[in-house]
């Protein structure tokens, strides 16, 4: 038998010691990462063809020829989208979620919107986080999926009366508006406008406008947004400074000072709340739906990769805005992602949800950096009453979450959709 001195000293270690096995150092282990589900926008791309066409008319100059077509995935964009998708792979196998090397049946599915700065963003992302191992990207055959494209189907499209009520609802008195936004206006007329010569947009009044098809818009702001959005995409692209806007901008800073005009453009579109219910109700859902268990696709991380209008809608229907280091409320940069991944308490079995949006730097993008510790991606973090803050992010409990998230979705306007195609 152990002598009583003995015990008495086996008994003082051990209290010693069981303190340190429960330090935060083991934390971590508390918590399983299980599921993912992540909505990304598209990489950088030159303005569309549309847009092109407005700019230039509007400030009566060409705009700079980019690499690609208009529109399209630039090679820049490409390789900052493969950083994303490398640091995403190591941080998801470091918790457990991927296996190394290619991925095992079960591990991810990816869905892109059919357009091809989508499918190629789709492709650099798994080709960052599988390199080499030819991960399938899913896409419709056509150029309209359910998902994404929700203006071309009748269940997903707005009233085209109460649209135009909804927004000049939200819009109030324009001139107050513009007035507000002044500085930004100008700083942007003496970037892009030729001295001394008309650039009449810059002095003509906003109003709310509807095409024949419904699509509302604000004349005015919307080609000044698409003018932001382009040299914003310009310095993410690391264009020559004398090809992104006549060597009037030479700073992120410059551009920082710009972004709230997207941002007003974001709020009297696709974040009305009825434009967001009618448009952004099915992707939610199917979101909602893929982040539980039994899922189909039943994959760990399931990857869509669409444009900044679905995630705006989305984040409208969630009531969650963010506002990133050296971005303006609520603004969603090339190759941005909108996340929610599903944890488990490995001690109790409680399961929670993180929800998160996450960016790159305007800097970071233009100069291709790769995200890591002292560089890592910039992320805002959704939470509620009810959520905790713990080693591995912002959790909140599981399905008071679902429901908060989802109790805006318009159920007749979220239809059924295969999310596994053929």
């Amino acid at each position: 038998m152990m002598p009583v001195r003995h015990q008495v000293l086996l008994r003082l270690l051990l209290a010693c010691t069981l303190p340190l096995l429960a330090a935060p150092g083991h934390a971590a282990a508390q918590f399983a990462l299980e599921k993912v589900v992540e909505l990304s926008r598209h990489g950088i791309r030159p303005p569309t063809e549309g847009n092109r066409e407005a700019i230039e008319a509007a400030t009566q100059r060409p705009w700079t020829q980019w690499t690609t077509h208009d529109g399209e995935l630039t090679g820049h964009g490409y390789a900052a989208v493969v950083n994303k998708g490398r640091d995403e792979g190591a941080r998801y196998r470091q918790l457990g979620l991927l296996t190394a090397g290619c991925p095992a049946n079960g591990e991810i599915y990816v869905r892109a919107s059919p357009l091809q700065r989508t499918r190629a963003t789709a492709q650099a992302l798994v080709d960052g986080a599988f390199p080499g191992c030819g991960v399938m990207i899913h896409h419709v055959s056509g150029d309209a999926d359910p998902l994404f494209q929700t203006d071309k189907f009748a269940a997903t499209q707005p009233d085209p009366a109460r649209q135009l009520a909804e927004v000049k609802k939200k819009a109030g008195d324009l001139a107050q508006r513009r007035q507000a936004l002044a500085p930004a206006i100008q700083l942007l007329k003496n970037a892009v406008c030729v001295p001394d010569k008309p650039c009449p947009v810059f002095d003509l009044p906003w109003q709310v406008e509807q095409s024949k098809s419904g699509k509302t818009s604000i004349s005015g702001l919307s080609v000044m947004a698409n003018m932001v959005e382009t040299l914003r995409l310009g310095w993410s692209e690391n264009l020559p400074l004398s090809q992104l806007a006549w060597d009037h901008i030479t700073r992120a800073s410059q551009i920082t000072a710009l972004l709230p005009l997207l941002t007003e453009n974001y709020d009297l579109s696709n974040d009305v709340f009825y434009t967001a219910q009618k448009r952004g109700s099915i992707l939610l859902n199917a979101m909602l739906e893929g982040v539980q268990e039994g899922a189909t696709p039943n994959v760990r991380w399931l990857l869509l990769v669409a444009h900044d209008t679905n995630i705006a809608m989305v984040r409208t229907l969630m009531d969650f805005s963010w506002q990133l280091p050296g971005y303006s409320r609520g603004n969603i940069p090339p190759g941005s992602s909108l996340v929610l991944e599903s944890w488990r308490d490995t001690h109790s079995g409680k399961r929670y949800l993180r929800v998160y949006f996450q960016a790159q730097s305007l800097d970071d993008l233009r100069r291709l950096q790769m995200p890591d510790s002292q560089h890592p991606m910039l992320r805002q973090e959704w939470r509620q009453s009810g959520c905790q803050t713990t080693d591995v992010g912002t959790l909140c409990p599981y399905q008071a979450a679902l429901t908060a998230l989802g109790k805006h979705i318009d159920r007749q306007s979220a239809p059924a959709v295969e999310m596994a195609l053929p």
